[in-house]
């Protein structure tokens, strides 16, 4: 079997026409630029697992988050995946979501950049190019220690699938008190890294995963009265994880300086729309998650 040149190393030059595509990326400017970031400062990615696009907005107009309201408003994006795990492999992967209105893989905003891919060997500009099969591998490389701290059955280790996602960095934490069915479980896991940034080395960057699980199912008792989970319900505990976020935010600023933050969803769930429940399926709501990043 002959193989060309440019496949040997693992990869073709590019196995997606980016050129098709020329126009549309030179015209997008970065956000941010993400080579000012890494080896600068900390680096926090909060999932609020399960959190619908439509409830993050009304909750946001409606003040009810003031926390993640002070840091700018949500973005209408697609989901990487329909439910946790192939959301979060492509996350992990640099996949973050992307916008509601991209036509084309160059209408993404790629934050990391997986250089050995066949994207492409140069990154889009204000990207940060890692090599390795995840992002937390990439930054690794250039000093940071990984953590993630678990919620959903996903990132519990008590399961062979449990232990994937974990799998993927230095230190990772769970502890059935940050399990979905616990009412303090954001609380619990806000409290257990206020102490783990307290004996962290200070020199040493930390890129933390944080999963949110307290707008999965179950939420019905974060809205007093009800016996079910509904869009009531799930608006409630986002305003929960909200007060959580703002303990974290402003101790981990005090204690570490500035960081960078990206929070979203990795995928929305339905509570009976056209007669669905729940996600793992391709629904609008599912589909669509809120996004933000930003500085602390």
């Amino acid at each position: 079997m002959n193989i060309p040149n440019e496949a040997i190393g693992g990869h073709a030059k590019s196995d997606v026409p980016i050129s098709m595509f020329a126009a549309s990326r030179k015209a997008a400017k970065p956000s941010v630029d993400m080579n000012q970031v890494v080896g600068k400062q900390d680096i926090l990615f909060i999932c609020l697992d399960t959190l619908r696009y439509d409830v993050a907005v009304a909750q946001e107009a409606a003040g009810n988050t003031p926390v993640l309201n002070q840091y700018g408003p949500w973005e209408k994006c697609q989901a990487p995946g329909n439910f946790t795990y192939p959301s979060h492999h492509a996350m992990f992967a640099g996949f973050l979501p992307c916008r509601f209105d991209a036509k084309n893989v160059a209408d993404r905003e790629l934050l990391f950049f997986p250089s050995q891919i066949g994207l492409g060997r140069k990154g889009p500009e204000g990207s940060y190019s890692f090599s390795g099969s995840t992002i937390m591998e990439g930054l690794e490389k250039d000093g940071y220690d990984t953590w993630c701290v678990g919620g959903v059955s996903f990132f519990d280790k008590r399961s062979d699938l449990g232990k994937v996602f974990p799998g993927y960095f230095k230190k990772s934490f769970w502890n059935p008190s940050f399990s979905c069915p616990v009412k303090d479980s954001t609380k619990n896991q806000v409290d257990f890294l206020l102490k783990q940034i307290q004996r962290a080395d200070q020199k040493q960057r930390i890129f933390l995963y944080l999963n949110v699980d307290a707008i999965h199912y179950p939420n019905y008792f974060y809205l007093e009265g009800a016996s079910q989970d509904n869009m009531e319900s799930h608006g409630a505990a986002l305003r929960y994880a909200d007060g959580e976020l703002g303990r974290l935010f402003k101790e981990w600023k005090k204690m570490r300086g500035d960081t960078f933050v990206i929070c979203c969803s990795d995928h929305g769930t339905c509570y009976g729309e056209d007669g669905c429940q729940f996600h793992g399926i391709n629904h609008p709501v599912v589909n669509t998650v809120p996004y933000k990043h930003f500085f602390l």
